[in-house]
Parts: structure tokens; C-alpha cells; sequence
């Protein structure tokens, strides 16, 4: 059966859900950093994923 193209959920893929503790782990493991950077990451730049990918990257090259 196909899918049907019209029952697509309104979800943003583009925001991490920091109350949502399985989506904060998602990014963190996805970002390379530990559960409580990511964490802190979204309460100090928001929840878009691209700007939290962005910090994360620079974040991690500070650190090496």
C-alpha cells in the first residue's frame, strides 16, 4: 500500500526538544558531545539544529 502524502505530521525536524530527554540524547550522540553539553548548548543558543550543530562543532574544536 502507498504512502499517503497528505497525512504528513507538522513536526519540525529543524528544532531539537530539549524537554524531550530521548531528542536531547539524539543530538548529543549525533553532535559528538556528552548529554549535558547538549543540554546547555540548547539553553544557551535555542533550539534550532543547525545553529546547535554549528556551536557543537566549534565547541569540540576548542577542546582538541
Amino acid at each position: 500500500m502507498p504512502d499517503d502524502k497528505s497525512m504528513r505530521d507538522k513536526r519540525d525536524r529543524g528544532r531539537v526538544a530539549a524537554e524531550e530527554d530521548f531528542e536531547a540524547r539524539y543530538f548529543a550522540q549525533e553532535a559528538g558531545i556528552s548529554l549535558e553539553q547538549a543540554k546547555e548548548l540548547i539553553e544557551r543558543f535555542g533550539h534550532d539544529r543547525d545553529t546547535l550543530l554549528r556551536e557543537a562543532s566549534q565547541m569540540l574544536k576548542k577542546a582538541s
